[in-house]
């Protein structure tokens, strides 16, 4: 039986079998890191409240269902990717 991947998981593996994966030199040192990087960042110890229009909100909304998302998650992370450099403006 053979098993059908989607486009993430076939490009995961092609990127395998390409041998273009390095082994961690000290992994518990590693995940220790990630573990740490992880509670950091998942924290929410601060507050934020903001005024919106309605029309801005409900887009939000909507794309945080898209997404999966409560939509407070969705805009927190939204302004995390901003902060860290990984959210780019879209060019028109």
């Amino acid at each position: 039986m053979k098993t059908k991947l989607t486009k993430e998981e076939k490009e995961i593996l092609d990127s395998f079998e390409k041998d273009e994966w390095v082994p961690v030199k000290d992994l518990p040192k590693r995940k220790k890191e990630l573990m740490s990087y992880a509670r950091n960042t998942l924290r929410k110890d601060k507050r934020l409240n903001i005024r919106i229009s309605e029309r801005d909100l409900l887009e939000l909304q909507k794309k945080a269902a898209n997404e999966g998302l409560p939509y407070q998650t969705y805009v927190s992370s939204i302004i995390h990717k901003f902060i860290n450099g990984n959210l780019v403006e879209a060019r028109k």
